[in-house]
């Protein structure tokens, strides 16, 4: 927040989202009860800034995906293609960072291994891991968002549906839950019924690129 200017506000706006839009998006998300600016900002606290409607909420769920090869998926009426993937991994305790707004060595891994084959002016959707609103202050790269610039994307409306670079019109975990080993299946399930979608569906959004973005950590030290 001192670094990029990020406010609570901005941070409640992530938070509330159209409800009749989450539900043509996706109608099984846990909440889809419409919250407001002021309800958000006026939530109790539960770790300063972070309050009560900034945290997602942990949840049962469950994900599957299917791989085939090329051959077997051009069979499919209308397969959906993986550009490229990537994981790495950084510093978990927050006293190791050096930068406590960036996860900058898997950013720089993914980024360098997934290559060219998705830019950012490509990607028409963005599946960002959202436990927290605060998290969409610093999207990924390759998601057309600068660093630090996810609050005031959702304050201006640039990342709602129909915006500029649409992010999360799930409703991401903030709504549908988040069920920790089964999360980053599920937004990639998402983001590719999304694409494999039809024009006109409920799950079309008109993209053809899609971006998922997952993390995790384990609170561990070798000493």
């Amino acid at each position: 927040m001192e670094k990029y200017g990020t406010t609570e506000a901005q941070m409640a706006a992530v938070a509330v989202k159209k409800p009749s839009a989450r539900r043509r998006s996706n109608p099984k998300a846990q909440f889809q009860k419409q919250i407001t600016i002021d309800r958000c900002s006026g939530s109790a606290y539960v770790a300063d800034p972070l309050k009560f409607f900034d945290c997602c909420p942990f949840s049962d769920g469950g994900a599957a995906l299917v791989l085939a090869s090329e051959e077997v998926a051009r069979r499919h009426r209308k397969p959906v293609w993986v550009l490229g993937s990537a994981a790495a991994s950084d510093w978990m305790l927050l006293g190791d960072k050096r930068d406590l707004s960036r996860v900058r060595r898997p950013e720089r891994a993914a980024a360098g291994r997934i290559g060219s084959r998705a830019s950012a002016p490509d990607v028409d959707v963005v599946e960002l891991h959202d436990c927290f609103t605060i998290a969409r202050s610093w999207p990924p790269r390759g998601s057309a968002l600068e660093p630090g610039a996810g609050g005031r994307a959702a304050e201006a409306g640039r990342t709602s549906l129909g915006g500029e670079i649409p992010v999360n019109p799930s409703g991401g975990l903030k709504a549908e839950g988040h069920p920790i080993g089964a999360t980053g299946a599920a937004q990639i399930a998402r983001s590719s019924r999304r694409s494999a979608a039809r024009p006109g569906r409920a799950r079309s959004t008109g993209a053809k690129t899609g971006l998922t973005h997952t993390l995790g950590a384990t609170p561990r030290r070798s000493w």
